[in-house]
């Protein structure tokens, strides 16, 4: 099967995590994939194939070559985002797009074009599978599940190809940042391994945020606005106060490249209370540090302005930026370079304005980058990957795989 056709079967399954549940994982429909995707596994004769009762499934691709070569390892996860909805994704197929506007859906207008996204110019001739314009499509991460899945079938059809021992790991809850939290790395026996979760073609990432979440809780006092003067304190005013004490300029809107920011993601409240959910993020870990630091400063000088404490913050680090764990084995980045060179692909090394599982598994002991899937607009409704893109990461995958047994 190609990797198209494993793509569409996998987004017609609804795996969106929820951030709101303390179960693991957070959303049964996860299992749905897993299950199908331990079938596939068995029906391609692997090793070792375990599903746990929180949905991780890892599995062996036994080595068939004498060479003693390190175990390598393809990760990616089963979750879409919570962001926008996953349930009964529709999508369409644009073969040798025009380079013009694609419709995506008429009743609400919305269009897909290169007056908004220009990098839909880079794939004039190239088949395009989009959204409907109701859900979105899911290629993080699902593409990636169906280039490692179609990967892994090219080699146990061609064992010609020489490799080591590949172990084979999907995920639960990435998105929502759980995705390596019952990840037994020393079970699963890998040397190293790469998430297949990236962005756009040539995407080679081994640098990517610190991260942290930051949720603010705001006690205000309702009083009747005819008789409030000097009594009553509005919790959503308040809220509002803080927000504007946060830098403009490192917002999500405003930032590209190395640039960190605060970035407000839910605000719900009354006059009585009022709460807020923001994420932290910065490559730059004394920044990220600073950025910390200035939200809490900026909780007490309220304090102290009504001489009470009526706001207080919760800070949570998620990740770490794996910088640090990757750079004293480079190699690694270097094959996964090499592997796209010898596909025609160009190198795009360039930092994570995100994080992946990889980047927790790198502190876990289990070194990670990141390469591409070959989508675009994830999280939304303008999703599109190419096919053309995700048939060059099977490709990427293969050569990283065969090329491990040449260097050794």
């Amino acid at each position: 099967m190609k990797v198209k056709d494993k793509f569409i079967r996998y987004i017609k399954i609804d795996t969106q995590s929820n951030p709101d549940s303390n179960s693991n994982p957070s959303s049964n429909n996860q299992f749905e994939l897993a299950k199908k995707l331990v079938t596939e596994l068995e029906n391609l004769g692997l090793n070792e194939i375990i599903m746990t009762d929180k949905c991780y499934v890892t599995a062996t691709l036994p080595s068939n070559t004498d060479k003693n070569v390190p175990v390598i390892a393809f990760i990616a996860h089963l979750d879409t985002s919570p962001d926008t909805s996953g349930k009964n994704v529709e999508h369409q197929i644009i073969e040798n797009y025009d380079g013009n506007d694609i419709i995506l859906n008429t009743e609400n207008n919305i269009i897909l074009s290169p007056l908004d996204f220009p990098i839909l110019k880079n794939y004039i001739g190239k088949t395009l599978i989009t959204t409907k314009g109701k859900t979105l499509l899911g290629a993080d991460n699902k593409a990636g599940i169906a280039e490692i899945m179609t990967a892994i079938q090219y080699l146990t059809e061609h064992p010609e190809v020489k490799h080591g021992k590949i172990k084979i790991g999907f995920t639960p809850d990435e998105e929502i940042g759980r995705g390596a939290d019952n990840f037994d790395v020393k079970k699963f026996g890998a040397d190293f391994a790469y998430t297949v979760d990236g962005g756009e073609i040539g995407e080679l990432e081994y640098e990517n945020f610190n991260a942290a979440s930051l949720s603010v809780t705001i006690n205000g006092r309702n009083i009747h606005p005819g008789t409030a003067k000097n009594l009553m304190i509005n919790s959503i005013q308040i809220a509002n106060d803080f927000h504007n004490k946060l830098p403009k300029n490192e917002r999500p809107e405003n930032t590209e490249a190395y640039e960190g920011f605060f970035h407000l993601l839910k605000m719900s409240g009354t006059v009585d209370l009022t709460k807020m959910q923001y994420i932290i993020r910065d490559h730059d870990l004394k920044k990220f540090e600073k950025k910390k630091e200035l939200a809490k400063k900026n909780v007490d000088s309220i304090n102290s302005e009504y001489n009470k404490e009526i706001i207080s913050v919760e800070i949570k680090d998620t990740y770490f930026n794996m910088k640090e764990k990757i750079e004293p084995v480079y190699h690694i980045v270097e094959l996964a370079k090499e592997a796209m060179i010898e596909a025609e692909v160009e190198p795009k090394i360039s930092p994570i304005r995100g994080g992946t599982d990889g980047a927790r598994l790198s502190y876990m002991g289990l070194p990670c980058p990141n390469i591409f899937t070959g989508g675009h607009n994830f999280h939304g409704l303008y999703e599109f990957i190419p096919v053309e893109s995700m048939e060059k990461a099977v490709e990427v995958i293969i050569n990283i795989s065969k090329n491990i047994v040449n260097k050794n």
